[in-house]
């Protein structure tokens, strides 16, 4: 499947930082944020964003802090507070109103998770990939015996967390590390085009350094800019807003038996669906069957 029509590109300043953006659909029209993750760009969403377009969506997908072309804030700070501020900001400058929805993938849909436990979100759904919320993460019906075996399983799918926080090393390894995760996560599919789009937002040492960040700000015990502390809070949280939960069913990077939990921690209006013959980047591996479910959901 190829994408039916070519964003435009765009630049919003906020007061921290510029964000470049890739957009499509009317000027005018319910606003929709689409959130990519790591190690991924904007592109990642050249499937969805024309098909929401199409109903009548104005789409954004923004090229998150850090990734060009993106500024890297002057602040440096990759918490989650901090990427939370600048989705809300997207939708404060872009004049979102109340009808506005976010849809987020691995690091976006941490951000979008976090944004649907806050109280003061401003966004009427969510649509959540590849990382469930937080509270669905330490539910399990599972016994003891079978939760042990799959938190062991996931601990050596999930080594590079623990290489990505190596200083120097890891940064200058993305040029192997990065088609590896693509391989290992979403296996049989041809990343050819999406490695172009990730090493193009990827292009210095300082965007792979931010990009990293991410990861090295979790365990960090350095608290985030002030600016960012209310909505640091509530990332745990479990989501206050109709969600959709999509996970794909061969995901190397995160195993699909930890979405079974997921249904008990969304609230009414929410829905989780398992893609078939998709693994983790699963908006660009089964594009058709993850627009209908959005599509579907959002209607609905």
């Amino acid at each position: 499947m190829t994408a039916t029509s070519s964003p435009r590109t765009l630049r919003i300043e906020l007061p921290e930082l510029t964000v470049a953006a890739l957009t499509w659909g009317p000027d005018v029209g319910p606003l929709a944020i689409l959130l990519h993750g790591y190690p991924d760009s904007a592109w990642s969403w050249r499937y969805l964003g024309p098909a929401l377009a199409a109903e009548g969506y104005r789409v954004v997908a923004p090229f998150t802090r850090g990734y060009a072309p993106t500024d890297i804030p002057s602040d440096r700070d990759f918490n989650i507070g901090a990427l939370m501020h600048d989705v809300l900001g997207l939708h404060r400058e872009l004049g979102g109103g109340d009808d506005a929805v976010l849809v987020g993938h691995d690091w976006g849909a941490v951000t979008a998770n976090a944004i649907a436990a806050y109280e003061g979100s401003p966004f009427r759904s969510v649509v959540s990939m590849s990382v469930p919320p937080v509270p669905a993460m330490t539910k399990s019906d599972l016994s003891l015996r079978n939760r042990l075996r799959l938190s062991r399983r996931q601990v050596r799918m999930s080594w590079y967390i623990m290489f990505n926080q190596l200083p120097f090393v890891s940064e200058r390894s993305l040029d192997r590390l990065i088609p590896r995760l693509w391989r290992d996560w979403s296996p049989g599919h041809d990343a050819t085009k999406d490695l172009e789009y990730v090493f193009a937002a990827l292009p210095t040492l300082e965007n792979r350094w931010a990009a990293l960040r991410y990861y090295r700000s979790v365990p960090s015990l350095r608290r985030p800019n002030a600016r960012y502390r209310d909505l640091q809070r509530v990332w745990r949280g479990a989501p206050r807003v109709p969600t959709l939960y999509l996970h794909g069913a061969d995901d190397g990077c995160m195993q699909v038996e930890y979405v079974a939990p997921v249904r008990d921690v969304l609230p009414p209006g929410s829905r989780v669906a398992i893609i078939d013959k998709a693994g983790h980047f699963l908006q660009v591996e089964q594009p058709m069957a993850v627009n209908d479910n959005v599509i579907a959901f959002l209607a609905g």
